[in-house]
């Protein structure tokens, strides 16, 4: 048990917290086994509903800092894949998603090679000024330091 004032003080604001967080944890935990039955039952109308309500509360839980924000994220990417699996709705959202990849890389492969080119240059430069002055420098400033110390003691 605490001894000092300040201890005993510490201890039940601690067991508190505790409590306060326990609530929320499991309200957390809650929602998502709503959600969760929902899918399950295969209603999407039940599932899109139980996941908008749960949405808010994973969000509010993260941004307490009881869970992680990529713990959230990992949950609604999950239950949200899961309910878009339900009807024949990703069979008809798959070519749209593949044919705007498509697009972006041919014009982000167009855009790359100018970028390169322009960013060899730069980097010849640098490494034809750079690696003479500084990596030698580099490696004997620690030996002559340390070797300063042994003569000083």
């Amino acid at each position: 048990m605490a001894n000092s004032k300040q201890a005993r003080k510490r201890a039940r604001q601690s067991d508190k917290r505790n409590m306060h967080n326990k609530s929320i944890r499991s309200m957390f935990r809650t929602y998502i086994k709503r959600t969760q039955e929902a899918i399950a039952s295969g209603d999407k109308s039940a599932a899109e509903t139980a996941f908008s309500e749960a949405m808010p509360v994973i969000d509010r839980v993260a941004g307490k800092g009881l869970i992680h924000k990529n713990k959230a994220a990992r949950h609604k990417s999950r239950l949200s894949q899961q309910i878009s699996a339900m009807t024949g709705a990703k069979k008809a959202a798959a070519p749209k998603k593949e044919a705007k990849p498509a697009a972006k890389k041919e014009t982000k492969a167009a855009a790359k090679p100018v970028a390169k080119k322009a960013s060899t240059k730069k980097t010849e430069e640098k490494k034809e000024a750079k690696p003479a002055a500084k990596k030698p420098a580099t490696k004997k400033a620690p030996a002559k330091k340390a070797a300063a110390k042994k003569e000083e003691k």
